[in-house]
């Protein structure tokens, strides 16, 4: 048996404990209400105490993200109705559908790093083939998607706040996941629809905005670094394997303790993608127990993560991932 397959089965026994998910779930949840309802007194004479709070709030509201994360994978708790039913009250304060996203996020961990398998829950990415092929209306648009400044400051926020309000593409064709997107459009309407009746439009939006659009430029980082880094790895579908492309195609996202534990140990890319099934605080227990890992999945830094922006293209015949000023 190879390192993967025996890594996946030995951490399979790092399943969910309902005690530490209450727990976590819990002292994640109340200090983010706290911080919101201090940030909504503060937004009438004290908006810059607002904007300072919302960035220890919008941390919060990654870790109840990589929580909603977990429920989709049906890691969280024992019971997937559980999972299901917290799944779904979470995805209220995320934006984001659980069942539209959890279809997605699926089909990225059964296709990561798979040529011939992109475009559902990936960071869209070329070959140099594909980009010296292409128009060049078709390059500038790649250009400015690749682009940070597009990619996390604009389309960070816009897709959660605006684009996951509407159903598109295979989201059309599949029941669970239209309902599931429309479901939380009307909780949303009710939900915002009676904060503002009951505080006023200004508290509501002024405290809940800023709070969701740094979020999401920290989840989007996050996300983009997990596979997105020189040494990556892309197969063509006939060679293309699960345990090698989750050790060798995910980042052991290396962060401080603190930054750690905002994003809910999410950075240990390599381990949650070897066993999808470990809850996110069980994931430093499997990493301390398996010292084969160690050399194995590509260690970035918050400093090194930096110079991952510069890379966008698959070179097929390097092996690389490259920059645009590479070709």
């Amino acid at each position: 048996m190879g390192l993967g397959p025996m890594l996946s089965r030995r951490f399979t026994t790092y399943g969910a404990d309902t005690k530490r998910s209450i727990f976590q779930l819990v002292t994640t949840a109340m200090p983010f209400f706290a911080l919101l309802a201090v940030m909504a007194w503060a937004s009438i004479d004290l908006y810059w105490l607002t904007l300072l709070l919302a960035i220890p709030a919008a941390g919060l509201l990654v870790r109840l993200f990589i929580i909603q994360h977990d429920c989709g994978h049906s890691s969280y708790f024992r019971s997937r109705a559980a999972n299901d039913f917290v799944g779904r009250a979470l995805s209220i304060m995320t934006l984001t559908p659980y069942y539209s996203w959890k279809r997605d996020h699926a089909a990225h961990h059964a296709s990561t790093g798979n040529l011939d398998r992109r475009g559902r829950g990936d960071v869209g990415t070329l070959t140099v083939a594909e980009y010296r092929a292409s128009s060049s209306l078709r390059k500038l648009a790649y250009r400015l998607f690749r682009n940070p400044l597009v990619m996390v400051m604009l389309g960070a926020p816009i897709n959660f706040i605006l684009l996951q309000r509407f159903p598109k593409g295979h989201e059309l064709q599949n029941g669970q996941s239209l309902r599931s997107i429309l479901s939380l459009d009307l909780a949303l309407l009710v939900a915002i629809g009676l904060a503002c009746a009951l505080f006023g439009a200004r508290p509501v939006f002024g405290t809940y905005l800023p709070v969701m659009i740094i979020a999401s430029w920290i989840g989007n980082w996050l996300f983009f670094v997990q596979h997105q880094f020189e040494d990556a790895h892309w197969e063509r579908d006939g060679n293309w394997d699960f345990h090698v492309a989750a050790l060798s195609g995910s980042s052991y996202f290396k962060l401080p303790p603190l930054l750690q534990w905002f994003s809910g140990n999410i950075g240990l890319h390599h381990v949650h993608h070897l066993c999808s099934r470990v809850p996110n605080y069980r994931l430093q227990a499997c990493l301390d127990a398996a010292p084969e890992l160690d050399g194995i999945a590509r260690v970035i830094t918050l400093r090194q993560s930096l110079s991952c922006w510069q890379l966008a293209l698959w070179d097929e015949r390097r092996r690389l991932l490259v920059g645009f000023r590479d070709l």
